[in-house]
């Protein structure tokens, strides 16, 4: 009964849309998505350029609402709780679920200051909590070993991986429930790319990933769910090694033995 219940909430929907709609102005970006994604595991998203699936992601933390004229139409749940309800509150959604964008964005400060901004902001004042959280989510983001000795230098003489990951702590440290990643290794070197990967694999233990990713390689090692997104338009959506191996669409077939895209 215990591995039945375990198994149950492994595979609990964490996001869920139906029929999204998503224009800028009178541009339609996403045409009815309708995908239900799950718990400690890892999504990723994938599709050419200018298919939608940055722009999907972005609804998720509602970080496209700093976009002119942009407007949503369907639901979209995030445990359950519609996010575009006009009473939601943004901030505690983004601390929920944090993202990490493309190129590594660290702040111009130190590196323990770069974790506890986070901290800071939503009020935590006590140090030695602080001190306790920033080392824990440095050690999470695999880089604490790194820079343990050098806690207070700038976060920008770090290198572009180091960086990404210092980043990815940044979002650790205010504890959030998802973590959205919009190709996040696409600006680094393969060492620093594989680290980040081997990353994503820990981190989905204990957090639900979301990743947009142009490399079709890195979705088959790091997802377990994929969605093939065209013309913004979910074409199919299946676990990863289906879609890689048997996909069911002629379209996705096409894309992904690389007859466009």
């Amino acid at each position: 009964m215990t591995i039945l219940i375990e198994k149950v909430e492994a595979t609990k929907t964490i996001i869920s849309s139906k029929d999204l709609n998503v224009f800028y102005d009178q541009f339609q970006a996403l045409k009815n998505i309708t995908i239900d994604m799950k718990k400690n595991k890892v999504t990723a998203l994938i599709g050419p350029s200018g298919c939608g699936k940055s722009t999907f992601l972005r609804t998720l933390n509602r970080m496209n609402d700093l976009v002119p004229k942009f407007r949503v139409e369907g639901s979209l749940l995030y445990n359950n709780e519609e996010i575009y309800r006009s009473m939601i509150d943004i901030v505690e959604l983004r601390k929920q679920v944090g993202m990490v964008f493309q190129r590594p964005n660290p702040f111009p400060m130190s590196i323990y200051d770069n974790v506890a901004y986070g901290l800071r902001i939503h009020g935590t004042k006590k140090k030695s909590i602080i001190d306790e959280i920033v080392e824990k989510s440095l050690r999470q983001a695999a880089l604490w070993e790194e820079v343990k000795d050098r806690l207070h230098t700038s976060a920008m003489g770090l290198s572009g991986g180091q960086q990404q990951r210092l980043v990815i702590a940044r979002v650790l440290a205010v504890q959030p429930d998802v973590i959205l990643m919009d190709e996040p290794a696409s600006a680094l070197d393969p060492i620093s790319t594989s680290k980040i990967e081997e990353l994503i694999l820990e981190l989905k233990k204990k957090y639900s990933i979301i990743i947009v990713t142009h490399s079709m390689q890195q979705a088959a090692r790091v997802s377990d769910e994929t969605a093939f997104f065209l013309n913004g338009e979910i074409i199919e959506f299946d676990q990863t090694h289906s879609i890689f191996t048997n996909p069911q669409k002629q379209e996705t077939e096409d894309y992904i033995s690389g007859r466009f895209g």
